[in-house]
């Protein structure tokens, strides 16, 4: 079983396990477990696994009539995790974060099955720090870790990508195709995390007449929440393709010259695999601002540009255009974000869930 979700930084791993786990055994059944009303419960589905979701939300941060909720959320979550593992008769739980992995691994290692679970940033999350001291390993993508956790517990695993990207530099040509553009303009891709990133679109909305008269092409992930107003903001450009969700990430990576992006875990693993020079905007949203930690970890190896979140309407574009008219500029940032990548992350982690299972 495989427990978590809520953002792209949690389901998009957990897939990458579970796609590593079918690739090494030869019989294996997976059951995904989510949390209602999340992502996780379309895009597990998506992928080619079933999902079961569970009544769980976190708490709000200020004081408001869902978190009375709580304490009966957890209750019927707890339940419903035990009913999901007497059914199922998991040999493992991997947890990879989010609201659902908490009440299903704490159940599951008050029964002995054996418990993995897996931090995708440089800063623990809340649920996995919690759950630390009941499972039996911890996979981390970042060194140091024994800051949150046991140190006897952890292994050094990497953060898993969606295997597609492994060779994004063999699809360029059909990614201009895709995305009907010019091979021979540069391109820049805008990624907001999974759920869109409000400061970032703003930035690109107030700059892309700058970005036009540049010549630069522009494929613009907006997110969801935020598509239809930017939409019916922006004039048409043939330079700009704008969306809510690229579906294809592949061939956004494919095409970028340069990406500019939120710092989650999952968008910074996938930035080192494809080998991007990145401009990175941290989320000042996220608890203990795990997100600039996380940059800090490239920026102080030269392997990406920060640009702060209450900076990025000034700065962010301006810096773009400074870095796309910098080849040597970018292929420094390329190299450098290649050599920090852990190629083989979602492998390293189900060869870990299989030997403790053995």
């Amino acid at each position: 079983m495989i427990s978590g979700g809520g953002t792209g930084g949690h389901i998009y791993p957990a897939i990458s396990i579970a796609q590593s786990l079918q690739h090494m055994l030869e019989e294996v059944e997976i059951l995904f477990v989510g949390a209602k009303g999340k992502m996780e419960m379309k895009k597990v589905p998506e992928a080619g696994f079933p999902i079961v979701g569970l009544w769980i939300s976190g708490l709000q941060r200020s004081l408001t009539i869902k978190n009375l909720l709580f304490p009966v959320k957890v209750i019927a979550s707890l339940i419903k995790a035990g009913s999901l593992l007497r059914n199922f008769k998991p040999d493992a739980v991997i947890g990879v974060g989010g609201y659902a992995s908490g009440p299903l691994l704490f159940v599951a290692s008050s029964k002995g099955v054996p418990t993995i679970i897996q931090e995708q940033n440089s800063y623990a999350g809340l649920t996995n720090k919690w759950l630390a001291g009941k499972v039996n390993k911890i996979c981390v993508a970042y060194p140091e870790m024994e800051r949150y956790f046991p140190a006897e517990k952890l292994v050094l695993a990497g953060n898993p990508v969606r295997k597609d990207l492994m060779d994004v530099h063999s699809k360029r040509k059909e990614a201009f195709e895709f995305f009907k553009l010019d091979p021979k303009k540069q391109t820049m891709l805008i990624i907001g995390g999974s759920l869109g990133a409000r400061t970032i679109n703003e930035s690109i909305k107030a700059g892309v007449d700058q970005l036009v008269s540049q010549n630069i092409q522009v494929i613009w992930q907006t997110g969801e929440y935020y598509y239809e107003s930017i939409k019916n903001e922006i004039p048409a450009h043939d330079n700009v393709r704008i969306m809510p969700f690229l579906k294809e990430m592949v061939y956004g990576y494919a095409a970028a010259d340069l990406v500019i992006s939120r710092a989650g875990a999952l968008s910074i693993a996938e930035l080192m695999l494809t080998a991007k020079a990145s401009i990175l905007v941290p989320s000042p949203n996220v608890a203990e601002d795990h997100q600039t930690k996380n940059a800090m970890a490239l920026v102080k190896n030269d392997a990406a540009v920060l640009v702060k979140d209450n900076e990025s309407k000034e700065k962010l574009v301006v810096e773009a255009i400074k870095l796309l008219a910098d080849e040597k500029k970018r292929k420094e940032l390329s190299a450098k974000i290649l050599g920090m990548a852990q190629k083989d992350a979602s492998d390293n982690i189900a060869k870990e869930i299989i030997e403790l299972i053995k």
